[in-house]
């Protein structure tokens, strides 16, 4: 039987990226609040904010540093990757996280327009993304 792990989410960024070296590949992280919004039994409208970590490498890694900062909209497809870390304390702990393999830029920011960023591509104006 075959299988799927793929994750597309739409929000915002929640506090601006950070971008390290990872031995020699660059890589970022960042965090993406998506809100959902319904009416409860009673009619009261009722929020809930899930915070989604996110990984982006190499040149999508860079993209993301540079066109990213707190508040802006963002558009990520990838795959659900857990890993497993040690730590101050030596106690082993797992994150989960989407590992990103597409991103588009949305709203307003230091690019004009949109900018849909691909591995192995350069961003460019992305004018036909239905967002």
């Amino acid at each position: 039987m075959a299988s799927v792990n793929k994750v597309i989410i739409v929000g915002n960024v929640g506090a601006d990226p950070e971008l390290r070296q990872a031995g020699p590949k660059p890589v970022c992280n960042f965090r993406v609040a998506c809100n959902e919004k319904w009416k409860d039994k009673s009619g009261q409208m009722q929020e809930r904010t899930e915070w989604v970590s996110v990984t982006a490498w190499d040149k999508l890694g860079e993209l993301c540093a540079a066109h990213l900062s707190k508040g802006r909209q963002v558009y990520v497809e990838g795959k659900l990757q857990t890993r497993k870390w040690t730590d101050k304390e030596g106690v082993e702990r797992f994150t989960t996280e989407v590992n990103a393999s597409s991103v588009v830029f949305l709203g307003k920011g230091e690019a004009n327009g949109n900018v849909k960023a691909r591995p192995g591509a350069a961003a460019a104006p992305d004018e036909d993304f239905p967002f």
